[in-house]
């Protein structure tokens, strides 16, 4: 196969800055001490790590004929990741965001949706598509014309080729489980966060939460939980819970878009899954360190170097 990891969907281009306690009155300016852009997204923060993991990635998604889709398409060369597969779609923009970091690592933002509602990967394009070992979709409910239906048979042929397939959402509601039910039966892997995955079923308990998941026909559920650590259940009843690492957190922005790549790195290398969600988890708490999607995240030396040195919080003790 030509590529280790496919990560198709979500690409955005965002302006980060940091501290933001509130937005100056009237006309007036507030200073911040942190100012950076990032190609971030589910789908564009994980090309961009695991390309920095040494995975061989090819971007699938859309931008504008705009300068931040500009932006975006040189920053991914930046960092080797194949973008043959990115479209430049007519009558959109391309994806953006304003997100304003606040002194805790919170980042509300402000979104103006754009080409990831736009791109379609037709059956000719498909075959270079599906050239991967593992085929990652990110950004669920933002994809307008691949959620309806083409991400599900895309999914259904990377399994029939004998890929893996992984899948995240966006801020998920109630409303996009219908987009999201489709695909679980073809997904190996499902990475939700617990805001996430609560809007998506209607329920608050865990452990409920992912036997409703796995009830949809989905191989894995793994819940990331922020601070609390990462859950994980299998259609095999096998059960992990690991604490997430002790991180001094400048920006969340992206977190869960890099854990998605780091636990597809460890696939990559054969890992057990403990370890590959230990991975996720690495390159997740690597993020936060920094402002903007990938900011704390050096390559595959320095992850593994973080996960024998960075010591870890109590499971589920926020």
């Amino acid at each position: 196969m030509t590529f280790d990891y496919t990560s198709m969907g979500f690409y955005t281009f965002d302006a980060l800055c940091r501290p933001v306690t509130d937005l100056p009155p009237g006309g007036g300016t507030f200073f911040v001490d942190d100012f950076a852009l990032a190609v971030s997204g589910a789908a564009g923060s994980a090309a961009i790590v695991a390309a920095k993991h040494g995975l061989r990635v090819q971007a699938v998604g859309g931008v504008g004929h705009d300068l931040m889709g500009d932006w975006v398409l040189r920053r991914l060369d930046d960092f080797g990741v194949d973008r043959g597969m990115m479209q430049r779609c007519d009558g959109f923009t391309t994806s953006s965001s304003i997100v304003t970091t606040r002194p805790d690592g919170a980042r509300p933002a402000l979104h103006k949706r754009g080409a990831t509602a736009g791109f379609y990967i037709d059956d000719t394009q498909a075959d270079r598509v599906l050239d991967t070992k593992i085929l990652h979709v990110g950004g669920v409910g933002l994809m307008d014309a691949m959620d309806r239906g083409r991400n599900a048979e895309l999914l259904q042929a990377a399994r029939a080729r004998g890929a893996t397939t992984t899948l995240d959402v966006f801020a998920s509601t109630a409303d996009d489980l219908p987009l999201v039910r489709p695909l679980l039966a073809h997904t190996d892997f499902f990475m939700p966060s617990e805001e996430e995955a609560m809007a998506l079923s209607g329920l608050t308990d865990f452990e409920d939460i992912a036997s409703f998941l796995l009830d949809q026909g989905v191989g894995a559920v793994i819940l990331t939980l922020g601070e609390k650590g990462a859950m994980y259940r299998d259609r095999d009843g096998q059960r992990i819970d690991l604490p997430a690492y002790a991180v001094d957190v400048v920006c969340t922005c992206g977190c869960g878009d890099c854990f998605n790549a780091g636990f597809a790195t460890g696939l990559h290398l054969g890992r057990p899954i403990a370890d590959c969600i230990r991975m996720g988890q690495a390159a997740s708490a690597q993020n936060a360190t920094g402002l903007g999607s990938q900011a704390g995240v050096v390559d595959l030396d320095h992850t593994l170097k973080f996960m024998a040195e960075t010591p870890t919080r109590c499971y589920a003790d926020a």
